[in-house]
């Protein structure tokens, strides 16, 4: 097990097993002159300046990281690779069948284009691409899941369509109904694909700065406690943690996701699941869970957990509530009956990103020389590699396919303020749980389920 951050409470797992010291890089040494300063030190600042100097190598890029690199959501997800971007009704109707088309093969590109970056730059972060699978185990969820699939191939996606027994082959579900497979997706430990991508970055030319906290993004500089970073490009790459700098509380809503990793499964219970091609897994419910496989013998489940703190809050790397790993733990049991039993090594939580329509954004304005990108709902793996590489372009002036794709533009309109945003959030929450269960008693589709839905704006 590698060194963890001294100092710091509620990591997880992922942060603890990543085989780095996890020693601070020096923080900012004083005012600095750079060609892009880019603030964040998670996946997307990270593959905006490893593409950057791989583009130019002259170039002189500074990141600014509050904790150290991979401390927040990069070191904390799933670890899906996941081909996918969330889209919403506006960048649909506003940019077409076409491009939106484009967008959904770029970012299945992009998870052969992570595989690629990490055998090229000797990243060893357990990287397997087995798919993905969405499981029902009901009659409603398949349904659900088979319009997924129909609205996917709409778009040009290549889901398929699996029945109980094909899904039962590959992993053993109780009451397994059926399932969708995607082939557009990865498993890899994401705290290790975090440090591997800053120590590649620091090789390419960028320079790290770690414990240094951004007080203020402006045109040409950023502000913190040990000085000024000037340029003429600044890269807003702060993910869920937007909403802590000032005047931008409203722009991304920050919702915490919660996990849980088993401790190593023995062989018995391995040869009951399953799930030999180490695909990523999702369920059925309206409150899904999220699960992997990892390289060595456990499960990681994900979901669950208080969505939402007042205020946009974004302190949330304390220890996970026992009433979360508890649930955490259930949901596990009535996914595989057979860890009914099986002990719970890590337990953490984190935060991501949500604009209001649910669809991520990449942008540069020239007037100001500010850049951004993220909102990714849960996606962002993939997606901060696809959007790390529009943003490259977009600095260095290029037109590109990618400057040219549906999601470069602009974030949708604000959040509402308090407390309307805090009792949204938590009514859909609630009512997404009371639909999941009306859902299992009764069999039918839950009113409240569409209530939730129309309430979240999805």
């Amino acid at each position: 097990m590698g060194c963890a951050l001294s100092g710091y409470a509620g990591l997880s797992l992922w942060h603890e097993t990543a085989g780095d010291t996890w020693e601070p890089r020096p923080s900012l040494p004083g005012d600095t002159d750079a060609d892009v300063v880019v603030v964040g030190a998670g996946y997307t600042g990270l593959w905006t300046a490893y593409e950057l100097l791989r583009a130019d190598p002259a170039l002189a890029v500074v990141v600014l990281e509050r904790e150290v690199a991979g401390f927040g959501a990069s070191g904390r997800n799933g670890g899906w690779v996941l081909g996918e971007v969330s889209t919403g009704t506006r960048q649909r109707e506003a940019a077409g069948e076409a491009a939106v088309a484009a967008l959904e093969r770029a970012i299945h590109d992009t998870v052969d284009e992570v595989g690629a970056a990490c055998a090229l730059e000797g990243i060893d972060c357990d990287f397997v691409k087995g798919g993905s699978l969405h499981v029902a185990q009901t009659p409603l969820e398949l349904e659900r899941i088979v319009a997924e699939v129909e609205e996917s191939r709409a778009w040009e996606g290549d889901d398929e369509l699996l029945d109980a027994a094909a899904t039962a082959a590959r992993v053993g579900v109780a009451g397994a109904l059926g399932a969708s497979f995607t082939p557009h997706c990865a498993r890899v430990q994401p705290a290790k694909l975090a440090r591997g991508l800053a120590h590649a970055a620091e090789r390419a030319g960028v320079v790290i700065c770690e414990g240094t906290r951004a007080t203020q993004i402006a045109p040409g500089r950023v502000d913190t406690p040990y000085g000024t970073v000037r340029a003429p490009h600044v890269v807003r790459a702060t993910e869920g943690y937007t909403a802590g700098l000032p005047g931008l509380r409203r722009l991304l809503l920050p919702l915490t996701s919660s996990m849980i990793v088993t401790e190593p499964l023995g062989d018995d219970a391995w040869a009951e699941i399953g799930w030999e091609r180490s695909e990523t897994l999702l369920d059925g419910l309206r409150r899904y869970a999220y699960l992997q496989r990892t390289a060595d013998g456990r499960i990681a489940i994900g979901g669950r957990g208080v969505p939402y703190r007042f205020g946009s809050s974004t302190d949330r790397e304390g220890p996970l509530d026992p009433g979360t790993v508890a649930e955490l733990r259930a949901r596990l049991a009535e996914l595989f009956p057979v860890l009914g039993d099986a002990g719970v090594d890590g337990a953490w939580h984190g935060v991501l990103g949500v604009p209001r329509d649910w669809s991520p954004a990449v942008g540069l304005d020239p007037a100001t020389g500010i850049a951004w990108a993220g909102g990714y709902v849960g996606e962002g793996v993939a997606a901060a590699n696809l959007a790390g590489r529009t943003l490259r372009d977009l600095l260095l002036g290029r037109s590109t396919e990618l400057t040219s794709l549906p999601w470069v533009g602009p974030f949708a309109r604000r959040w509402e303020p308090e407390p309307l945003r805090f009792a949204a959030v938590h009514a859909v929450h609630g009512l997404m749980r009371a639909a999941d269960e009306r859902e299992r008693s009764g069999g039918r589709p839950a009113i409240v389920g569409r209530v939730a839905e129309a309430i979240s704006g999805r």
